[in-house]
């Protein structure tokens, strides 16, 4: 029998759809901007796979914080060994595993983001692998699953030896806000291995190369623009190129939007996307997909939703990255939240790699 210790964040991953990129700190200013939680949801998701599964035993915390995605996933045999009342906080994480590893849990399976991994791995440290249900809006750290069905094939062929080590990312929340990326490493954590179901670390590319590549890219995108069409920019540094060739100041880590060469809207959330996308029907959306970890939609782009990719049609998205940084990327990856819409992307994307050059990357399902 395996003894897997749940425990969801029931908050994380609120401020990504209303563009707070990060939601510590910010839970009632997410709320007040009509987030609504989903951590709930991604860990049913992932458990609604494990239902039924004879050789797992699960230990977990009340309410929000575990037995209500267990219930919901079908599982009602569960052993809840922590409660906690009002709102959960970081205390109540670091308690709750604490509980665990007194219980004799084999694996900590935790449903949230950066945040979560560092407070869980605060706890267990080396002695104990744990694995994410990507919630969060960021998600740098090699401690998740690709996806919550990913996670729900890790926690099936979980193994005591076989295991791999993956970095705890630290990623300065405040910074972030401020649109600079501040990461450092936290910490060498185990987790279960199998092929293809877990993320890599963030990585950043700086070279002179890398400029050059960009600004290929950028002249480009720069030509084929067309007028009287809205382009939805997401982050990153890839993207910026070509606002800095547009004349324009981007929002490094949110998401702007561009028409005949000016700035609509900066820093945009979802439901200013969806309401953009619905003034102006000729409408793309120009993404880059994460070094290292080749995400293209799930991480830290949480504004542009299913909801939107639908509205505007997945032929209408441009994917753009330096050669380098697709060498680095085994495959793409799409987490939008709606895996029928994830389905949709087939089997691999275009992507524009250099002045009227483009490749073909598969992407991994």
């Amino acid at each position: 029998m395996k003894r897997i210790g749940l425990i969801v964040n029931p908050v994380a991953g609120m401020g990504g759809s209303v563009g707070l990129k990060g939601t510590d700190g910010n839970v009632e200013e997410a709320r007040r901007r009509g987030a609504v939680p989903h951590a709930t949801d991604r860990a049913t998701a992932a458990l609604g796979r494990l239902a039924g599964k004879t050789d797992l035993v699960f230990i977990t915390c009340s309410g929000s914080m575990g037995a209500d995605a267990l219930k919901g996933a079908g599982i009602t045999d569960f052993e809840e060994v922590y409660r906690y009342t009002g709102e959960s906080s970081q205390a109540d994480t670091k308690n709750a595993v604490k509980a665990f590893l007194k219980n004799g849990v084999d694996l900590v399976l935790f449903c949230g983001g950066d945040g979560t991994a560092r407070d869980v791995f605060d706890i267990t440290g080396r002695d104990v692998p744990l694995l994410g249900i990507p919630a969060g809006v960021k998600m740098y750290s090699a401690v998740f699953a690709v996806d919550p069905a990913s996670a729900a094939d890790l926690v099936q062929a979980f193994d005591r030896h076989r295991l791999r080590d993956a970095e705890v990312m630290d990623v300065d929340e405040d910074a972030y806000r401020a649109n600079t990326l501040k990461t450092r490493l936290y910490g060498i954590a185990r987790t279960p291995a199998l092929a293809g179901k877990t993320q890599a670390a963030k990585a950043v590319y700086e070279e002179a190369d890398e400029e050059r590549a960009k600004a290929a890219i950028a002249q480009f995108v720069d030509e084929i623009m067309l007028r009287g069409t809205l382009y939805i920019i997401g982050a990153g540094t890839t993207t910026e190129a070509i606002a800095r060739r547009l004349g324009i100041k981007k929002t490094l880590l949110g998401v702007d939007a561009v028409r005949d060469r000016r700035l609509v809207a900066t820093d945009c959330d979802e439901k200013t996307l969806l309401a953009l996308a619905d003034k102006y029907p000729d409408t793309r959306i120009i993404l880059s997909p994460i070094g290292a970890q080749g995400f293209v939609l799930g991480r830290g782009n949480q504004q542009i939703s299913a909801a939107l990719v639908r509205k505007v049609g997945i032929k209408n998205l441009i994917v753009i990255a330096t050669p380098h940084k697709l060498a680095e990327i085994k495959h793409l990856y799409i987490d939008s939240g709606d895996p029928d819409l994830d389905r949709e992307f087939g089997d691999s994307l275009q992507v524009i790699s250099g002045y009227r050059i483009a490749q073909r990357k598969k992407i991994h399902h």
